[in-house]
């Protein structure tokens, strides 16, 4: 990236070095858990790409509808990414590789700065949210794969800490009651709902960002982290070592 052509935003300057420094988060390099050469034999992982940038004085979140032509979670908001591929050599290289694929974001416009604690789907799949900034917006022209996402849009990753166009249903799964968050977002003429899962990984992706708890009850759903159960590092408890400077 050019330097010359763009100016590098300081709150997102800060925002890398605090990641990079902290202890609260995976290394950078991986998920400790388990060895490159065990990754690539499990096919029940995938890596989404949580890509940051900055607009006016908000810091935003890419998102995409997916296609209405999809056999799983058909037309639901989605962060760019999706499952391992043998040939990807960590969670970076997957978040990344399917953003591009999905929608046309060139990895080297990328700057990963953290690697979030996996979540884990009902049907244990593990992903691995990637986070990473845009620092040049205007260098990414947005184009969606037809045959995977419907549509791109932003929005503010504060959004998401806020008891605002947001509600909840109380939902059970082996015992455990938890709470599924539904936020509304209007764009482009449009309004789409973010929910579940990408909910659950942009509450905790923006507790951390602005080192603050959600304004509401967030009560996540355990199966969520049910590999990575040490309460110290569940990104959807906020601890004190997440807020402290």
């Amino acid at each position: 990236m050019d330097s010359n052509n763009f100016r590098r935003s300081q709150k997102l300057l800060d925002l890398s070095q605090r990641f990079r420094k902290s202890k609260s988060v995976f290394p950078i390099s991986d998920d400790p858990s388990i060895g490159q050469s065990e990754r690539s034999k499990r096919p029940n992982r995938a890596a989404v790409l949580i890509c940051l940038f900055e607009e006016g004085d908000d810091i935003y979140v890419i998102l995409t509808q997916r296609s209405s032509k999809l056999s799983s979670h058909s037309g639901e908001v989605s962060l760019p990414g999706g499952r391992t591929d043998e040939e990807d050599t960590d969670d970076i290289r997957t978040a990344l590789r399917e953003a591009e694929e999905e929608i046309g974001l060139d990895p080297n416009l990328v700057d990963v700065i953290t690697v979030l604690e996996p979540f884990v789907t009902k049907k244990n799949i593990t992903v691995v949210p990637v986070m990473g900034i845009l620092w040049d917006k205007q260098a990414f022209n947005p184009l969606p794969n037809p045959g995977e996402v419907e549509s791109i849009f932003y929005a503010p990753l504060e959004m998401f800490l806020k008891d605002e166009n947001r509600r909840h249903e109380e939902k059970e799964h082996r015992g455990d009651k938890y709470l599924l968050h539904y936020f509304s977002h209007k764009t482009n003429n449009r309004v789409y709902v973010i929910w579940a899962l990408t909910a659950g990984i942009l509450i905790a992706a923006a507790s951390l960002v602005f080192r603050r708890p959600p304004e509401f009850q967030e009560r996540a759903s355990k199966f969520w982290h049910k590999n990575h159960s040490s309460s110290n590092n569940v990104p959807g408890i906020i601890e004190q070592k997440f807020i402290e400077t």
